[in-house]
């Protein structure tokens, strides 16, 4: 499996020469103590028969096999040999270490990657360039990506189906709760903080964000209905608890904020205390959720059940 002889100028030396495969070493490996060493492919082949080295039937293993020394591997280095597309034309004389890169970039290697001039684009090996027929290799590779969209439909479509589910038996699963929890005080308890780590669960999901303008809060955004229901969009596409999505785009607007944001001026008096809020970005908008699982260092005149959303007009990362 190593290297042929013949491509090699002038005499190798027989240590350079693998005993099983009898051409000159190729990434070699020696056994531990005859250190014998071999082509890393040939010795490999050979234990996967029989665990003794080749030479002297000593007892090897393929874990006990070791690196040759460093004098070994700078004498191959140091052979010169030809290129494998000599055949082809090539008449390139190199060491053993810059034959793979020659090899890849050689311009006599028929199989080197060429790109077709005829305008389709495609890249072909250059042997098979006088037989490639763009049309018919573009309708291929149409078939190849149109069944491949197929696939992917499928698995899609599959996946749709599973979700949809899920979020079935998730909600025939909280119904169930509801009933449990209305009809027997000690259920209702567990069900509140099953919603409650739903929640606090969500809201570690969405980064923190930094407000760097208080100033383009959006109070009253009554007149952005739009800008609302994209909001309240992206929260449900965020995985937010669907329980608490009316309650959060309610408590956007100042008439639901607790009694430390009631008003522009009370607002600037309690300027400095919005630093210390915990925000977490709502993705892709200039709005943040302030929930109350976070916030449970600040004035509770400052936040509010289960949060409030925060709406600006900018200067939100």
């Amino acid at each position: 499996m190593g290297i042929e002889i013949n491509r090699f100028q002038g005499e190798v030396d027989e240590e350079l020469l693998c005993p099983i495969c009898s051409s000159v070493l190729e990434n070699p490996l020696q056994a531990p103590n005859c250190e014998h060493a071999f082509c890393s492919a040939c010795i490999h082949e050979w234990l996967s028969r029989q665990p003794t080295c080749p030479v002297d039937r000593q007892n090897i293993t393929p874990p006990q096999l070791r690196p040759v020394p460093r004098i070994l591997r700078n004498l191959l280095y140091r052979l010169q040999l030809t290129c494998d597309n000599s055949v082809y034309g090539c008449t390139a004389i190199l060491k053993l270490d810059a034959l793979e890169s020659h090899v890849q970039e050689c311009e006599f290697n028929p199989k080197r990657p060429v790109p077709c001039e005829l305008g389709c684009g495609l890249v072909v090996p250059k042997d098979e360039l006088k037989e490639h027929n763009c049309v018919r290799e573009l309708r291929s590779l149409m078939q190849a990506q149109q069944s491949k969209l197929v696939e992917v439909q499928a698995e899609v479509a599959e996946g749709k189906f599973q979700m949809s589910e899920q979020k079935r038996e998730l909600q025939l699963l909280k119904d169930y709760m509801l009933a449990m929890r209305n009809a027997n005080p000690s259920l209702r308890i567990l069900a509140d903080q099953m919603e409650a780590d739903e929640v606090r669960r969500w809201a570690e999901t969405l980064p923190k964000a930094r407000v760097l303008r208080w100033g383009g809060m959006i109070s009253t955004p009554d007149t952005v209905l739009q800008l609302q229901a994209m909001i309240k969009r992206a929260l449900s596409e965020s995985g937010c608890p669907p329980h608490i999505i009316q309650d959060l785009m309610e408590n956007a607007h100042e008439r639901r904020w607790p009694t430390g944001l009631s008003s522009l001026e009370i607002r600037q008096l309690n300027r400095r205390q919005y630093e210390n809020y915990v925000c977490r970005r709502i993705p892709g908008k200039q709005a943040v959720a302030v929930m109350a699982c976070d916030n449970g260092h600040m004035n509770p005149d400052m936040i509010l059940e289960p949060g409030l959303i925060m709406i600006f007009a900018h200067g939100v990362e």
